[in-house]
């Protein structure tokens, strides 16, 4: 297994390399240009044979987290592949001990990324991560503009 352990004070504008193997390169950029305490972990850093990626995340919001709207976008050679949206804190009952988070306070979370169940076509993907603290997508919390480049077909 071949994981990239990562913790950074972001310099905007700055592409970060996540990881790289025969199969597959993935990297990103903050999406705005502001800085921020972020790490990302990725394992295994393969495409082939691999049913759930694991994935570990730090991060100190600039914000109170109470509210936190995901909305993921990917595309793959230019044309857009999925859309999804999801309220993942609402403020009330929420699932996730995160959705508590103070600004300032560190969110440290691990979780499975069941995704990497599906088979890539070989080539370009362009994957957008908004987290949004409002449910009109106005007041954007972080933003990762994620590089994925599948270098092998795994059919």
């Amino acid at each position: 297994m071949f994981g990239l352990f990562f913790f950074i004070l972001f310099t905007p504008g700055v592409s970060e390399f996540l990881c790289t193997s025969p199969d597959l390169e993935m990297s990103y950029t903050f999406c705005d240009s502001t800085a921020h305490a972020f790490m990302f972990n990725l394992t295994p850093c393969s495409t082939m044979n691999r049913p759930v990626w694991k994935a570990a995340l730090s991060w100190i919001p600039r914000s109170d987290i109470t509210f936190l709207k995901v909305v993921f976008n990917v595309w793959y050679e230019g044309a857009r592949a999925l859309h999804w949206k999801e309220v993942v804190c609402s403020g009330a009952d929420d699932e996730y001990v995160e959705c508590s988070t103070l600004k300032g306070e560190t969110i440290a979370t691990e979780f499975d990324i069941k995704g990497a169940r599906i088979t890539f076509p070989k080539g370009d993907y362009n994957i957008i991560l908004q987290g949004f603290s409002d449910d009109s997508e106005n007041n954007m919390v972080i933003c990762l503009n994620f590089t994925m480049i599948v270098k092998q077909d795994s059919f």
